[in-house]
């Protein structure tokens, strides 16, 4: 084999897998939430003080901001967090943000909102098997 051609492979480190993952989910769902906003009537909804069939209130903006905090805490959280806490608190909080992920699908869902749920849905995934596949120490 040529290795003078070859390009170099850095082994990347756990932490920073999950941690990249966290990080293009939370552009994912950020970016959804603002594509939202070009769907017809939705603006006129959330003028009314409605999205989809909630009322818009201090109490539904503080659900809101909890589910959106989950995933962005976990970028610190994937990198700070010794292993063993690490590892598990990324498999709960990805698979609690799966369920999260479909409901947004509820009523009228455009084909983009199905293909980021589908995407957010492999990245929570990746997320659940880097943690439960996390390399142990040989002794």
């Amino acid at each position: 084999m040529n290795t003078q051609n070859s390009l170099e492979d850095i082994k990347v480190n756990v932490k920073l897998k999950l941690a990249t993952l966290w990080t293009s989910l939370m552009f994912l769902i950020i970016y959804l939430d603002y594509f939202a906003l070009y769907m017809p009537s939705n603006i006129e909804s959330i003028l009314k003080g409605r999205v989809f069939v909630f009322d818009i209130t201090q109490g539904f903006l503080l659900v809101a901001l909890a589910l959106v905090a989950i995933p962005a805490l976990m970028i610190f959280l994937s990198v700070a967090l010794p292993p063993n806490v690490n590892r598990w608190t990324n498999i709960i909080a990805a698979a609690v943000n799966i369920p999260c992920i479909l409901f947004n699908l509820a009523g009228e869902a455009w084909i983009h909102m199905v293909v980021g749920a589908v995407i957010q849905v492999v990245l929570l995934c990746l997320i659940i098997h880097y943690a439960w596949k996390w390399p142990r120490i040989a002794t």
